[in-house]
């Protein structure tokens, strides 16, 4: 701030002076009728320059929003035009002491299309916070697009670096995504952050291995840090997610086990894990994670893979009957949801429409209250935990929390720069919700060949399932079936006692408590 206020006291605003001969007035110039007073030139300049230097002293001494006032309003007066981007870049760093993020971008914004050599460089710079702090990546890609990374100063570049890796990785070039976010600097907030999406590229890239040492090292940063740190968090099931595109099954599944229960991503784990020992033929441990999986607790989560992988479990171990009861949940869940998503997409056109059903699923999901939605909530759930509709829905917050600041002070509302600063906020967050609408449109489209998908499998699963039965009788007629007795029959409660474990037969009742901690006991079927 003090860099900001010295730079506002040297600041001058030069206005065009007349001599003492310019000033006088020739009598033969006047004309003979009655007219309204003309004000003379330099009365009007001598004006202007006291209001610029009140703004002056009105920064200097934090009056933010009468400075801001001010500079608006004389940001607007033709006679200035020569010093509009001065004007205007100051009143974009007013409007940042005032936290009106979004109105001072549309400031830089305007400095940057005069070039003016000194301040649309300046622009640039504020601009790249601006968008940083909004998490906008179209203001941020108009900033940089307009400038050489390494005129950048130094404090910034880490932020440059990171949301330019943003970008590239999302544009699914991911070996220059790796290289940007390797530039961010141990020590910069967005370190940790850079770390797990260099992590994420490189599996993109298929660098297993890159991305198993790039996860190690952010484990080694956040050793000490608690064990529900996010960071932390995040960079353990990284480590898992490598090791299992490295196909080492065993390793994964451990790496998968060291993930906390009390954080957002052990659901995730968890049934990330079941693929991994699926994979491993650890099918017992597999059971276990559904029953955890597909308790009461989790029943507003849209995982329709995780019922065919439970009935492929079964079938590996010839558990037929269970395997009909699975494939008929998929069905009986399933099936309604495949058909109003269809239905939607068929009657809906509208991108305000999306957007109105994803609103009021996040209404849900913060309030906890019921809505009448169109669409399946569970639906709408994995709509919001998609990333871009995530980042967009957030910048839409923030547009609502500027707005919120503006419409709370009633002065500043009804000036016009206040009137200004809400049609900007209204027009954006229009475009936001359009924007967040399509998404939404095209993640229902994906979800709908997702199904469909799905649904020829489980066909293919319930062929292989009848098919199994049919050797199963041949082979029970034949008298070559698998005997009724096994290895555990006989393993009574006192052995899962002594190793530790609380045993009892499940009825069908989940407690809170034991999530995570079932073990299934049931034997397999095949000879």
């Amino acid at each position: 701030m003090k860099k900001l206020l010295l730079l506002l006291i040297v600041a001058s605003f030069v206005m065009p002076t007349t001599s003492s001969a310019q000033r006088k007035t020739n009598p033969k110039q006047l004309t003979p009728r009655r007219a309204a007073p003309v004000i003379p030139s330099n009365s009007r300049e001598a004006t202007l320059r006291n209001q610029l230097s009140n703004a002056l002293r009105m920064a200097q001494g934090g009056q933010y929003e009468s400075a801001a006032n001010s500079l608006f309003s004389l940001s607007r007066r033709s006679e200035l035009a020569d010093e509009r981007p001065q004007i205007k870049y100051i009143l974009g760093t007013m409007l940042i002491e005032l936290k009106m993020y979004q109105t001072a971008a549309f400031q830089f914004v305007d400095v940057i299309r005069t070039k003016h050599p000194k301040y649309s460089k300046m622009a640039i710079e504020k601009l790249s916070i601006v968008a940083d702090s909004l998490g906008d990546d179209t203001i941020l890609n108009y900033a940089i697009s307009r400038v050489d990374l390494n005129d950048f100063p130094a404090n910034l570049k880490d932020m440059i670096h990171f949301r330019l890796g943003e970008i590239k990785l999302r544009n699914r070039e991911f070996g220059q995504a790796a290289e940007l976010f390797g530039r961010v600097s141990y020590g910069s907030s967005y370190y940790f952050q850079a770390l797990y999406n260099k992590g994420l590229a490189e599996l993109e890239a298929n660098q297993p291995a890159l991305a198993i040492g790039t996860f190690n090292k952010m484990l080694d940063a956040r050793r000490k840090a608690p064990v529900t740190d996010t960071n932390r968090v995040a960079a353990q099931i990284g480590l898992a997610r490598a090791l299992y595109q490295k196909q080492d099954w065993e390793a994964s599944i451990e790496a998968y086990s060291q993930v906390p229960r009390d954080t957002i991503m052990w659901h995730d784990a968890i049934f990330e894990q079941s693929w991994a020992m699926l994979r491993a033929a650890r099918f017992r441990s597999a059971l276990s994670n559904f029953q955890t999986l597909h308790s009461a607790y989790y029943e507003d989560f849209y995982m329709p893979e995780s019922l065919l992988l439970r009935s492929i479990v079964y079938l590996y171990i010839c558990k037929y009957d269970e395997m009909e009861k699975v494939l008929s949940l998929f069905e009986k869940t399933y099936g309604p949801v495949r058909t109003r998503i269809g239905d939607f997409l068929k009657t809906t056109t509208e991108a305000s429409a999306f957007y109105a059903e994803v609103e009021k699923a996040h209404f849900m999901k913060t309030t906890d209250k019921s809505a009448n939605l169109r669409l399946p909530y569970i639906v709408l759930r994995h709509v919001l935990d998609q990333g871009d509709v995530k980042r967009s829905m957030h910048y839409i917050e923030k547009l609502n929390q500027e707005r919120s600041r503006v419409e709370a002070n009633s002065s500043f509302r009804a000036s016009p720069l206040g009137q200004y600063a809400l049609k900007i906020l209204s027009n954006r967050s229009r475009n936001a919700k359009f924007a967040v609408g399509d998404m939404a449109k095209a993640h229902l489209l994906n979800m709908r060949v997702e199904l469909r998908d799905l649904y020829e499998q489980a066909g293919f699963i319930r062929y292989e399932m009848i098919t199994g039965r049919k050797e199963s009788i041949k082979k029970k007629i034949a008298g070559k079936d698998i005997g009724t007795e096994q290895i555990d029959e006989k393993v009574d409660r006192q052995f899962y006692i002594q190793n530790g474990y609380e045993y009892y037969p499940f009825k069908g009742e989940y407690w809170l408590d034991e999530v995570g901690n079932y073990h299934y006991l049931g034997k397999q079927s095949c000879e």
